[in-house]
């Protein structure tokens, strides 16, 4: 799931020229600690501000984490409040067992469901693709 995210999202930033970086497990710094999202996208303007700095001072602007069975939903829904409330524009919440996902932004939540096409809402302008692409 993660190697599915990081392929699309990072296949899409080239094919229409908007530049930035795709990472996996890159370490940021919310308000509470350090955390490393399963998948994060820096804008351009971000990789030219931070550059290679070992752990970003901020959450990175569009985040996925992906749910394990093992994961609380308090805690993975805490966890993305945490990133938007450190600069994170936009979090996909990726379930793979119930086969949906969840964008939270700072004012709406999303679910899409297999049938659904998912698109970016704040970051990655006009990224696109179908739940079961990335669930299959």
């Amino acid at each position: 799931m993660q190697s599915k995210l990081d392929y699309s999202w990072r296949s899409y930033k080239i094919s229409s020229g908007q530049d930035g970086e795709v990472y996996t497990e890159v370490p940021c710094r919310t308000d509470r600690r350090v955390r490393r999202p399963d998948v994060a996208y820096l804008t351009p303007e971000l990789v030219a501000q931070f550059g290679d700095v070992p752990t970003l001072p901020q959450s990175p602007p569009l985040i996925a984490e992906i749910v394990s069975p093992t994961d609380i939903a308090e805690e993975i829904f805490l966890k993305a409040q945490e990133y938007l409330d450190s600069g994170c524009l936009e979090v996909w919440i990726v379930f793979p067992e119930s086969r949906w996902i969840m964008i939270m932004t700072q004012t709406q939540k999303l679910t899409f469901n297999q049938g659904s096409t998912i698109s970016t809402q704040l970051v990655l302008a006009g990224f696109s693709v179908a739940v079961e692409e990335l669930l299959a």
